[in-house]
């Protein structure tokens, strides 16, 4: 039989190799200009940059430019830097250009390809950002091109953690910024916190470049950025629902132990929201009505506290606290609480001190945030087996970018052992071997702890050379990884660390060279040394070389292909030799999934004994088959929350962008009036229905409405006893009055300071109110799961309560804004008074999908000053409020102004 699609491939090429030819001709093109380049000055070649400005602003595009632009950016790359880019990596730079993802090989040069595309784009001065897996990267990767952007004019930015606003804002300003993915999704939440347009860093979200793309996009994209800070005291809440949970019975509700789940039956619910109607907590008719949203959340997790959570097995209470058993290794977790408000059920069960819960003030997910920009691409080694994940969800095309020397490197099959400690004895036999020829080895392992259970194990067999790397210290990493490659080297690593360093043979030059001779000054016997450091590292490179190149030997395969062939691919760079070989057990996670007890069966049968392993092609395949399921079935988990987050992300923009329009607003009078009218026309409209007898108006009603948000006392009365009077009457009455009202305090304050105070109202009801709305989604989202069982589709349930909570957000904003501002009281001196700012004692947290760490670690980042010192009152300065520490809302400000702080440099208008 005969298969059409191998033919078509092989008659026509691949759709990549003809997409990969579509760019030879203007490689051609870039070639051809070559001998030109070379023969301009270094002053000719940086002014190429201007005229290629002028020629934008006179209507050229960068499509237009792209040729001689590519041609002055390899020029300026080897003068710069001594690196001329080859023909494959101008094809690399042309797929990113366009918007696609470009994967290369390790060590072809991914970070050398994005100065092209960068170096073009820039050109608009709209900012090019180029995005890096960690700090080190950030650093080392914009201080080694910079050589390049600064050679032909450019400006270079580096965003890591630490920096202050004026720092950020600066190099957000400059032409390239490289940043962290973390930096820039924090910074664009801190920057929709804020309450002056001037204080934001972030300039617009142009074209990005994501480094290692693989693992941004898709890895570290499995869990949201969070920006949190505490909640209210609501511990009589807590308190108040956790007297309900005694008085139910077994009927009332069922537990599912496997699942670690409980839910009310029918009877339950109505026995429940019957107690809540007593207490005077349920909203509506039901307990699941919209408005309720919170109430079932606190509920579900009272229930759980009291029948899933058991004293001195879950949690032990020691010095009245609540603290955490770790189900796997028995210990206690002291600091570790349970999240979304369980820890604070579990309080109330136990009746101790109940500590508030942090609130989520804004979040976003790297799905949503990179699809902000108007442009988008990344590079990585491995991206191919993702190119649907990557299609469906960013737009980005794979397009994989030949080598620039053919790879020599041999892939062996993997070896299969029927035990973890057969396949690990073969696994220190295998690097016993190739330690005794010279052969430098990478050991990959999938987890931290296998990379510490390997390494006890070569102590105890003797070896006392080698290194650990476990993605803990980047900058450290990147040193060790750079030396793996000398002659004899174990190196034993989990999968992705030291990722973005290539492992040259014989060891790298110029990392040694920093080493060894940083402190050294310039002169004839420092360049001595290093001529004798390179000759050095080219003999290693030959006994290397000699030796079979680097060997890489995985323990494990990981349940992505894609880490899998990168930890591969930190073989054979530029063409050098070098093996790699997976050992595998039927015990490893992978294989039990793949169904192991059968095949263990099997291999009896077969004769397979013991420390022997079985070898065959077709393994390879069934778990690649095996591989592709666990992929697929990740990629729908993560295509399910974006289709959640998606929901969130609609109304975000929404708020984010009102924000922005009422920052730069001059003057907010005419929304407020407009916010005014809506709540009186509310109000008429709730207390006196359209078409009702005058005997059916709630006048009292009414009246008391109108008290608490308009703060008028109006003769309601006496004007429904007027004859032929109608709601309309009542409704132009109660505007005049209130918008009378409205100008006497204008009148009273001045334009000036009444436009401050109404926009500082405004924004920070918003701020206050968006909160809440983020709080009661995130309860929405963990209840919504259980409409499934009524046949009901749970993401559309949650987009129609979503939407319907929104709505009542900007009711609730309407009436707030105008409460205030009708009651608002104020003396001259509070215009002189700071702008509010964003809320103090606020953390970023960005949860490791696969290791469940934070990965700012113990030193949480804090995206807000939160100085809790008490600083006695002679070492504070009064003109400078950073030497004040915590300052009590009633002590006397220590500005000296003799006011209270909280009507001073803590005024909170």
């Amino acid at each position: 039989m005969v298969n059409f699609g191998s033919l078509a491939r092989k008659i026509f090429g691949s759709s990549n190799d003809r997409r990969i030819k579509g760019f030879r001709p203007r490689v051609e093109a870039i070639n051809a200009l070559e001998k030109e380049m070379q023969a301009l000055s270094d002053d000719a070649l940086k002014a190429r940059t201007e005229e290629f400005r002028k020629q934008i602003a006179e209507g050229k595009t960068l499509d237009d430019l792209l040729i001689p632009a590519f041609a002055v950016v390899r020029e300026a790359s080897r003068r710069a830097l001594g690196l001329r880019p080859f023909d494959v990596q101008l094809i690399g730079g042309m797929v990113l250009h366009g918007g696609g993802i470009s994967e290369m090989r390790t060590g072809e040069g991914k970070t050398l390809v994005a100065t092209l595309p960068v170096y073009l784009n820039a050109l608009s001065g709209k900012g090019v950002h180029v995005v890096t897996v960690n700090d080190y990267l950030a650093r080392r990767d914009a201080e080694w091109m910079s050589r390049v952007y600064g050679f032909l004019g450019l400006t270079t930015g580096i965003i890591v953690h630490g920096l202050s606003d004026e720092e950020r804002k600066a190099a957000y300003a400059c032409d390239v910024t490289y940043a962290t993915n973390n930096e820039l999704g924090f910074d664009y939440l801190r920057d929709n916190m804020k309450y002056d347009r001037a204080q934001m860093v972030q300039r617009g979200h142009n074209y990005a470049i994501v480094d290692e793309v693989d693992s941004i996009l898709i890895d570290e994209a499995r869990t949201p950025l969070i920006i949190s800070g505490p909640l209210d005291d609501r511990s009589e809440l807590y308190n108040s629902i956790d007297t309900f949970i005694p008085q139910l019975e077994a009927a009332d509700y069922e537990i599912d132990e496997k699942q670690r789940t409980a839910t009310f039956t029918e009877e339950g619910t109505e026995k429940l929201e019957n107690l809540l109607r007593e207490a005077g907590m349920l909203k509506g008719a039901s307990l699941y009505d919209v408005e309720n949203v919170a109430i079932v959340h606190h509920v579900n997790n009272a229930l759980k506290a009291h029948r899933l959570f058991q004293r001195d097995k879950d949690y032990i209470v020691r010095n009245g606290e609540v603290v955490i058993i770790d189900e796997f290794t028995g210990r206690m977790m002291p600091g570790r609480r349970f999240s979304e408000g369980l820890h604070q059920a579990l309080e109330a069960k136990e009746k101790v001190q109940i500590h508030p819960e942090n609130q989520t003030l804004a979040s976003i997910t790297f799905q949503n945030y990179f699809r902000m920009y108007s442009k988008l691409a990344g590079m990585t080694g491995t991206a191919l087996t993702e190119a649907e994940e990557f299609g469906n969800i960013y737009g980005l095309e794979v397009s994989e970018i030949p080598t620039n020397v053919p790879v020599a490197r041999i892939d062996e099959d993997d070896e299969v052992y029927r035990s973890v400690e057969e396949k690990f004895k073969a696994i220190v036999r295998e690097i016993r071997e190739a330690h005794a020829k010279g052969q430098p080895t990478l050991v990959g392992t999938t987890s931290i702890e296998k990379s510490e259970q390997l390494a006890e194990r070569l102590r105890a067999e003797g070896f006392q050379e080698f290194q650990v790397l476990n993605a803990r210290h980047h900058e450290q990493e990147a040193v060790i990884v750079a030396q793996a490659g000398r002659p004899g080297a174990i190196t034993i690593a989990t999968n992705m660390a030291g990722r973005g360093t290539d492992i040259q043979l014989g060891g790298n030059a110029d990392m040694r060279i920093a080493q060894e001779l940083g402190d050294m000054a310039a002169g004839p016997e420092r360049d001595a040394k290093e001529q004798a450091i390179r000759e050095d590292i080219a003999r290693l490179k030959e006994q290397a070389l000699a030796a079979g190149g680097l060997y890489v030997l995985a323990t494990e395969r990981h349940e992505s292909r894609r880490i899998d062939n990168q930890l591969r691919g930190r073989s054979g760079r530029q063409g050098d030799p070098g093996r790699s070989k997976f050992f595998l057990s039927l015990q490893d996670d992978l294989m039990r999934i793949f169904g192991s007890d059968r095949m263990d069966g099997m291999l009896q049968k077969l004769g397979l004994k013991e420390d022997e392993a079985i070898i065959h092609p077709w393994i390879n395949k069934a778990l690649e088959k095996a591989q592709k399921k666990v992929e697929a079935r990740n990629f729908d988990i993560r295509k399910n929350l974006l289709k959640f987050d998606d929901v969130m992300n609609d109304q975000r923009k929404v708020v984010f962008e009102q924000r922005i329009a009422l920052m730069d607003g001059e003057n907010l009078g005419e929304t407020i009036a407009e916010m005014r009218e809506d709540v009186v026309e509310d109000l008429v409209a709730k207390h006196i229905p359209e078409n009702a007898y005058a005997e059916q108006w709630d006048l009292d009603g009414l009246k008391e409405g109108v008290r608490a948000h308009l703060n008028l006392d109006m003769p309601i009365h006496e004007w429904a006893a007027e004859e032929g009077i109608d709601d309309e009457n009542i409704r132009e009455r109660l505007l005049e009055a209130a918008n009378k009202a409205a100008a006497d305090r204008m009148e009273r304050f001045g334009p000036d300071i009444m436009a401050y105070v109404e926009k500082s109202i405004v924004l920070q009801t918003l701020d206050h109110l968006w909160r809440e709305h983020l709080v009661n989604l995130d309860h929405l989202r963990s209840v919504v799961g259980f409409r499934g069982y009524a046949q009901r589709d749970p993401l559309q349930e949650y987009k129609t309560e979503a939407f319907e909570l929104f709505q009542a957000m900007l009711g609730n904003l309407r009436q707030a804004v105008t409460s205030q501002l009708m009651r608002v009281e104020l003396v001259r001196e509070a215009a002189d008074a700071p702008p509010p700012q964003a809320p103090q004692q606020v953390r970023g947290e960005h949860i490791d999908a696969t290791t469940g760490e934070d990965d700012f670690g113990e030193t949480a980042l804090a995206l807000a000053p939160a100085d809790n010192r008490i600083v006695p009152a002679e070492q504070r300065d009064p003109a400078d409020p950073s030497t004040w520490g915590k300052v009590g809302r009633n002590e006397t400000c220590p500005c000296g102004s003799g006011k209270k702080f909280k009507h001073c440099h803590g005024a909170f208008v």
